[in-house]
């Protein structure tokens, strides 16, 4: 994870203050590219312990196109507490812990019409399902792009996706993805945007019957919160350790039936976790 610890070195060297939507302050930059082969280990941070439990529930969550925090919190997941209280959900006139159009939504039921009680149709474009169909039928296409961000819809979200667009690639049976993350935390989401894209390319790679090949991840504005620095910098002086292994415990029959007991992670070792606020 040496191209992580470039990326918040580069800020700490390189980054301005910046004001921002959460009033917390950062330093930041725009534009950065980090690449990671998983054939070399799974990009799991290891200069700080993260909850893989998190990471593995929440991308089922997305997968399975939900968007209630109940689910996740059924699970011991409370990485979007912040965003689903009484208080956030009734500015757009929604139920404690319903999240609205976020990314399991525009994944699973893309443009779906919104309904007088304010749910949802089931008649939007399933992106998930129709991407696992042209891997596997058109698999050298340029145009295997799965988007979370919808302009009509960005702005009846507490917190409009970060990750906003990837697009997959194909070569010599080996699946890749590129993705573009218009707004980056560096210490406390791109960690876990990093694993949670290198599990999805696993998952699709295993539903098409290929083999992971790289993570490619673009960053717009990269920044840290000023009540980071201090954690970053204790992050920086801690060395690298080897990265775990990851592989599926069954063939999955579609890639929303990935489930936390599906995933075996092999040889973690991290550094004690790094405890930050989240900016809300």
């Amino acid at each position: 994870m040496q191209q992580y610890h470039e990326l918040l070195a580069r800020i700490l060297a390189e980054g301005r203050p910046r004001a921002d939507r959460t009033g917390v302050g950062t330093i930041g930059i725009f534009g950065h590219h980090m690449r990671f082969d998983l054939a070399a280990g799974f990009p799991l941070l290891t200069t700080k312990k993260l909850h893989f439990k998190s990471i593995v529930w929440e991308l089922a969550w997305f997968l399975q196109g939900r968007t209630d925090n109940q689910w996740l919190n059924e699970r011991g997941v409370t990485i979007w507490n912040e965003w689903a209280t009484a208080e956030q959900c009734a500015r757009f006139g929604r139920a404690p812990g319903d999240l609205g159009p976020i990314y399991g939504h525009q994944w699973r039921n893309f443009g779906a019409t919104r309904l007088p009680d304010g749910s949802y149709a089931r008649d939007g474009f399933d992106q998930i399902a129709w991407l696992l169909g042209e891997l596997q039928r058109n698999p050298t296409s340029r145009r295997l792009i799965l988007t979370g961000w919808n302009p009509r819809e960005a702005g009846e979200v507490a917190l409009p996706p970060c990750h906003t667009l990837c697009q997959f690639y194909v070569q010599d049976g080996r699946l890749s993805c590129q993705l573009y993350q218009r707004s980056a935390d560096c210490f406390l989401g791109v960690p876990f945007n990093i694993a949670s894209y290198a599990l999805l390319i696993h998952v699709m790679a295993d539903c098409a019957g290929l083999q992971p090949g790289e993570f490619l991840h673009t960053l717009g504005d990269a920044h840290i919160y000023s009540n980071h620095l201090a954690q970053v910098r204790e992050l920086l002086s801690r060395s690298p350790r080897p990265l775990p292994r990851l592989r599926l415990a069954r063939r999955l029959s579609a890639p929303w039936d990935l489930r936390y007991e599906d995933v075996i992670l092999e040889g973690y070792d991290p550094w004690p976790a790094i405890p930050a606020p989240v900016a809300v």
